[in-house]
C-alpha cells in the first residue's frame, strides 16, 4: 500500500541539491552553488541574540512576531506607504515560510500562480502546498532578464488568483525596471490580481541602480505582499527569520494559520533581527562592497571565456552565464564541469525550461576562491570545446 500523499510524490526536486550531493563525491572543489553568504553573522547581530537569551527572551512570542520588531519594519516601509504600522507585518520563518503563508492566506485549490521562469527553484513546490496551480511566464535575456507584462498577460486565465514577482532574481540577478513594474501593475488592476513580490535581495544592489517596487504603486498596494527576509543582506541565513509586508486585512489572518505550521518564530532571534534592523550596519555595508568587487571577479572573469557570456548583475549575488554556443545541454556542462574541473555551478534548466542553456553561479565567495573558479572553467572549456580566443 502506497502511504504517500500526491503532494509528496509530486513535489518537485531540488536541481540546486542534486548538483551540491554531486560535488559531495570529490576534494578541492570550488562551489558556486548555494545561495547563502561566505560572511558569518555581524558580531553586534549575534550579541544581541546572546543578551536576549540572558535576558530570558527563550519563551513563547506573539504568533505574529514582537511588536517591537514589527514595529522597525514598519517604521522602514513607510518607504513604500507613509501609513504602514506594526498591523502591517508579518514575522514568519524565513523567506520561503513568508511565501507560503502568503499563499495559504489567499489562494484557493485550483487557483493559479504565475510564476517566472527561470525562477527560484522552490516556487513551483510552494504553490503545489497551497493546492494552487503554478503557471509559468518565460523570462528572456534580450529583455535584460526582465519578465515583462506583455508576457504575463499572455499567461492569465480566468482562474489566475496571482502573480509572484522576484527583483532582484535568483537565479538571474536582473531587476525589474520601474517602466515594467507600471505596466505590470496596471494588469493587477485590470485583472483583480494578488501580487507576491519577493524582494530578499532588495539591499544587494550595484552601480546605483534605483529600486522599484510595485508596492510603490498606490493604485495596487493593497493587493501587493512584499516578502522579505535577514537571511541575505544580514548573513543570517541559519536563523530563519523573514517577515511580510502589506494590506493589513490579510496580515490580521496570517498569525492564526502561523500558530498551526510554526506557532512563533523563535523569541531571541527576533531580538537579534530586531538589531540587524536597527543597529549598526557597517559589515553589512562591507559585505555589499565586497559583493560588487567579487561579481566583477566572477562575470568578467566569465566573458572573457570563448563561448560563455554574461550580463553583468545588477543585483543580488548571482551570476546567469549563457552557454548556448557551446552545443551542449546545461545540466550535462555543469555535470561534466564538477567532474573534469571540480567546479560546481547550477545549470540553468534546474530553474525552468526556458534557464536551458545557461547556469548559474554563486559570487557570494572568496576573491580567491572566484579566481580559481574562472581559471579552472576557462581551461576546461577551451580544452573540452576545442575553442579559441
Amino acid at each position: 500500500m502506497n502511504y504517500l500523499s500526491n503532494l509528496a510524490k509530486n513535489y518537485p526536486a531540488s536541481g540546486i541539491r542534486k548538483m551540491f550531493d554531486l560535488a559531495a563525491q570529490y576534494d578541492d572543489v570550488v562551489k558556486l552553488t548555494v545561495g547563502e553568504p561566505n560572511f558569518d553573522t555581524p558580531q553586534n547581530i549575534k550579541d544581541a541574540a546572546k543578551k536576549a537569551i540572558d535576558e530570558g527572551y527563550t519563551h513563547y512570542a506573539p504568533n505574529a512576531g514582537l511588536p517591537e520588531l514589527r514595529a522597525a519594519i514598519a517604521k522602514e516601509y513607510t518607504k513604500y506607504c507613509k501609513d504602514y504600522t506594526l498591523d502591517n507585518v508579518m514575522i514568519t520563518v524565513g523567506g520561503m515560510e513568508a511565501i507560503t503563508m502568503c499563499m495559504l492566506a489567499t489562494v484557493n485549490p485550483g487557483d493559479e500562480i504565475i510564476i517566472p521562469d527561470p525562477g527560484f527553484s522552490n516556487y513551483e513546490g510552494q504553490v503545489m502546498i497551497a493546492g494552487a496551480v503554478p503557471v509559468s511566464v518565460p523570462i528572456y535575456e534580450e529583455n535584460d532578464f526582465n519578465i515583462t507584462a506583455a508576457d504575463i498577460e499572455k499567461a492569465i486565465t480566468p482562474k489566475t488568483r496571482a502573480i509572484l514577482l522576484n527583483s532582484p532574481s535568483n537565479p538571474l540577478g536582473s531587476i525589474i525596471c520601474k517602466e515594467e513594474i507600471l505596466k505590470i501593475a496596471e494588469l493587477v488592476k485590470k485583472y483583480d490580481l494578488i501580487v507576491y513580490s519577493d524582494e530578499v535581495y532588495d539591499k544587494l544592489i550595484f552601480d546605483g541602480v534605483e529600486y522599484f517596487s510595485i508596492a510603490q504603486v498606490p493604485e495596487v498596494r493593497d493587493q501587493v505582499l512584499v516578502i522579505n527576509s535577514f537571511s541575505k543582506a544580514y548573513a543570517m541565513t541559519g536563523w530563519r527569520i523573514g517577515y511580510i509586508v502589506g494590506n493589513k486585512d490579510i496580515i490580521a489572518n496570517m498569525p492564526k494559520l502561523q500558530e498551526g505550521i510554526v506557532s512563533c518564530v523563535s523569541t531571541f532571534t527576533q531580538k537579534a533581527a530586531l538589531e540587524a534592523y536597527t543597529g549598526n550596519q557597517d559589515a553589512v555595508d562591507q559585505m555589499i562592497a565586497d559583493y560588487l568587487r567579487r561579481r566583477d571577479i566572477l562575470i568578467d572573469g566569465l566573458n572573457n571565456i570563448p563561448g560563455i557570456t554574461c550580463k553583468k548583475s545588477p543585483g543580488s549575488f548571482y551570476a546567469f552565464a549563457n552557454i548556448k554556443a557551446l552545443g551542449v545541454t546545461s545540466e550535462e556542462f555543469a555535470i561534466d564541469l564538477v567532474k573534469k574541473a571540480r567546479v560546481v555551478v547550477v545549470p540553468g534548466s534546474a530553474f525552468g525550461s526556458v534557464g536551458e542553456g545557461y547556469f548559474r553561479a554563486v559570487f557570494a565567495n572568496s576573491d580567491e576562491n572566484l579566481i580559481e573558479a574562472v581559471k579552472r572553467i576557462d581551461e576546461y572549456v577551451r580544452e573540452t570545446y576545442l575553442v579559441e580566443a
